[in-house]
């Protein structure tokens, strides 16, 4: 049985200077499928909509996915025969509703005389509309026996298999310098997606998220460990909830003062089965903790 969750919080820095939260996430449970998605809408001038664009980027992917698996025995067999090919038309029609999606909202929300009055003269009319509303996505889909994914932009997705272990597919991807960063606004956008497909290892939980969260943390181990310690809490949602919340939003204000977006698919009844391994794994993780600690303290 596939569950999820999604959550979103400001960052203490957007809180300081009174910006939206630019970031945007969102989960869906269907027939066959479960997918976790998050987007980082991007924060410099001429993106002043990107919390729009965020939005419209985690809706897209949802109802893009949904849409691919109306059939869902159909899709398993299809995508297992050719799943480059297939990734590719969902990461084009993700890109296509996207486009969409925020033409439509230009057209019902047009440039108003505030947000104009932050340019200098025509600098505006130089700036292609799609770019004011910059976004990154990530996407995660845990199917029947197999995972996929796919991301353009910074933020992070994390596997966590049956066995405990824990694995940045993709690696993390970070921005480039001067802010500039793979983005679905890119005219280029479809040249830009990472994705991986898993079918050889059982996933218990794929948890993508924003760079906020990934930047919190010292170091990446740091990072992986607290994903195995939030897979082992996946057995009483309901309890883990608050917390991670909890842990969230201090991480946004003691952290990088970033917006943080967190997703999450598991498969329930996989975890109840794996609970002693992934438990060890976690009581495995402090003692590895410990001991570079020690280390770092003697050198």
């Amino acid at each position: 049985m596939f569950k999820g969750f999604s959550h979103s919080v400001m960052g203490a820095s957007h809180e300081k200077k009174g910006i939206v939260c630019q970031d945007s996430s969102a989960f869906e449970v269907g027939t066959g499928y479960a997918v976790a998605v998050v987007a980082d809408g991007h924060g410099s001038k001429k993106h002043f909509r990107s919390d729009v664009g965020s939005k419209a980027a985690t809706e897209a992917a949802v109802e893009t996915i949904r849409t691919f698996f109306e059939d869902p025995d159909a899709f398993d067999r299809d995508f297992k025969e050719n799943h480059k090919r297939i990734i590719e038309q969902i990461e084009k029609q993700i890109i296509y509703s996207w486009n969409k999606k925020v033409l439509g909202h230009l057209k019902d929300h047009p440039v108003t005389a505030k947000e104009r009055s932050k340019f200098e003269y025509n600098e505006l009319d130089e700036i292609p509309y799609e770019s004011y509303y910059g976004t990154t996505l990530v996407v995660a889909v845990m199917c029947r026996g197999y995972s996929f994914g796919f991301q353009i932009g910074d933020g992070s997705l994390v596997a966590v298999f049956e066995d405990g272990e824990t694995s940045m597919i993709m690696g993390y991807e970070e921005a480039n310098p001067a802010n500039i960063t793979a983005s679905m606004c890119n005219a280029n956008a479809i040249t830009m997606f990472d994705s991986f497909y898993v079918d050889d290892k059982q996933m218990v939980a794929i948890i993508v998220s924003t760079d906020g969260l990934y930047t919190s943390f010292g170091s990446d181990n740091d990072f992986l460990d607290y994903h195995t310690i939030v897979t082992g809490q996946l057995i009483d949602l309901d309890a883990l909830l608050p917390s991670l919340k909890n842990n969230i939003v201090k991480r946004s204000h003691f952290g990088t003062e970033d917006d943080i977006s967190v997703s999450c698919v598991y498969n329930a009844d996989l975890i109840e089965e794996k609970l002693d391994v992934i438990k060890a794994k976690i009581a495995d993780n402090k003692r590895l903790a410990a001991i570079r600690r020690s280390n770092v303290m003697r050198t």
